[in-house]
């Protein structure tokens, strides 16, 4: 109408992290943003588009948009398209590419100087997110990935001087002290990673407010009410992201591109009884050695369960020899297994369709928050196994807090995915995890009841009217305000 002033848009910047578990989330809450009318422009460098492109065509290109720059291979000296975290197996490339997404910096900084947003919302991981937001003038909003559990349980080992009263000696169990659950970690983090978190936690204080991707009946009123006492400051929980994926094949092309086709894995998994289904992933950063994997083998294969087994391609190659195969593979596990009795995916997997199937009773995995959260949204019951940074926080509130799943016994806490475990999780701890997961006993049935109302609540919550479907608007209407404070 004439006369009457429409409201401009917000215009977003989205910087996510280069791993798939930061650019993944970040991606489809970049989309929440876009399909409520707001102008959103998700920054990345040209190999790590294609995490992106199923969002962008399922939103009008005017709402959102993908902006590429270049990354420094040369200076970091790596070859060109290896950009990811995805790409690597080995410590030494994984820090060659932090190395070159620090170096993002300088040409994200020119880009936004010449197209100024009216707010940040970028991956905490980048040190330098809030001296650009600052320099603009503008709010800045962060993500790390990780659920509130885990960022409140740290916070409060951060104030409590935890992280400095232990050396890497230090390997025992310990109890978190001030939290609003009786925790008992397993094992102490490397000081490596204490360090890093420690820093990540007083930046995420200096800025607007924190996005979780989860839903506020996940982590709990408690918690949440827990981190606004001990740091003042406003977690926004906007999730389960996974959700804005209707459709199997939305589902399986969240990601990357998938090696497996959809119709072979729906086809494969519709043969199958409800609840019959063991999936096993440990995501795209972690690798486990051949001794570990043939340990895996022989706990399946005990278990007697159907199962679909993700390795990753560079370690199971399908035209590896017999030789190669039987330093992770029992002889003839194949044989007697792949077919009616299960399936090995090689690389990438459809995991959001595969764990929405009626036919998927459990989910063996490392516990990272990307795939954790998926499993719950699902409604399916988890086999938990940390390797490294917030997975071992993350099982405590699936085992513990929810009972939504049961522990395998990994203790070991790594520095990162890649390389030699001094520990090996043996066959019979596997099996006995599996088994009293997958069996039809009380204890099983009541893990699997809770999982199935966890997975209502984040439906419900994702809804019109739900905690993350107000939470979104609320946050709209919150930079709105930042914005027209500026103006005034």
């Amino acid at each position: 109408m004439e006369g009457v002033e429409v409201e401009r848009p917000l215009k977003l910047h989205f910087i996510p992290y280069l791993a798939p578990g930061h650019m993944i989330p970040l991606g489809d809450i970049a989309s929440l943003f876009a399909l409520r009318g707001q102008q959103v422009t998700i920054i990345t460098t040209p190999s790590n588009a294609k995490f992106f492109t199923k969002c962008l065509s399922s939103v009008d290109p005017y709402f959102l948009r993908l902006h590429t720059v270049k990354f420094p291979s040369l200076q970091v000296g790596l070859p060109d398209g290896y950009e990811s975290l995805s790409s690597t197996t080995d410590l030494d490339t994984s820090g060659k590419i932090y190395a070159g997404a620090m170096l993002l910096h300088g040409p994200i900084q020119d880009f936004m100087e010449k197209d100024p947003p009216d707010c940040i919302i970028g991956d905490i991981i980048y040190p330098w997110v809030n001296d650009l937001a600052h320099k603009l003038q503008i709010p800045v909003f962060c993500f790390n990935g990780f659920s509130l559990f885990t960022i409140s349980l740290m916070e409060s080992l951060r104030i409590n001087n935890f992280f400095h009263s232990f050396t890497d000696s230090d390997s025992g169990s310990f109890v978190v002290q001030n939290f609003p659950h009786n925790i008992t970690m397993c094992s102490r983090p490397p000081k490596v990673f204490t360090g890093f978190m420690e820093m990540m936690l007083e930046m995420i204080l200096k800025t607007n407010g924190l996005i979780i991707n989860n839903f506020a009946e996940l982590d709990g009123e408690e918690c949440i009410k827990h981190y606004q006492k001990i740091t003042g400051h406003k977690a926004w929980h906007l999730g389960p992201a996974s959700l804005i994926r209707r459709t199997d094949q939305e589902k399986a092309e969240r990601g990357n591109e998938s090696v497996v086709s959809v119709h072979e894995c729906l086809s494969w998994l519709n043969s199958k009884q409800d609840n019959s289904v063991l999936y096993i992933c440990f995501g795209s950063i972690c690798y486990f050695s051949d001794i570990q994997l043939y340990e895996i083998a022989c706990g399946i294969e005990a278990s007697g369960q159907e199962f679909i087994w993700v390795v990753p391609e560079k370690i199971g190659k399908e035209d590896e020899s017999n030789e190669e195969k039987e330093k992770w593979l029992p002889g003839g596990f194949e044989e007697r297994n792949i077919g009616n009795k299960g399936l090995i995916i090689r690389g990438w997997s459809p995991q959001v369709m595969i764990l929405s199937h009626t036919a998927v009773g459990a989910f063996m995995t490392h516990c990272g928050w990307n795939s954790t959260v998926e499993a719950v949204s699902a409604g399916v019951p988890m086999i938990t196994w940390p390797v490294h940074g917030d997975q071992f926080y993350n099982e405590k509130l699936i085992t513990d807090v929810r009972g939504i799943g049961v522990e395998v016994g990994a203790t070991e806490w790594c520095l990162g995915g890649v390389g030699e475990k001094e520990m090996v999780v043996g066959r019979d701890s596997i099996e006995k995890a599996v088994t009293r997961l997958m069996d039809s006993g009380d204890e099983a049935e009541e893990i699997r009841r809770r999982a199935r109302e966890f997975g209502d609540k984040a439906r419900r919550a994702v809804e019109e009217g739900g905690s993350s479907h107000n939470n979104v608007l609320a946050l709209i209407d919150d930079i709105k305000s930042l914005r027209d404070l500026k103006a005034h």
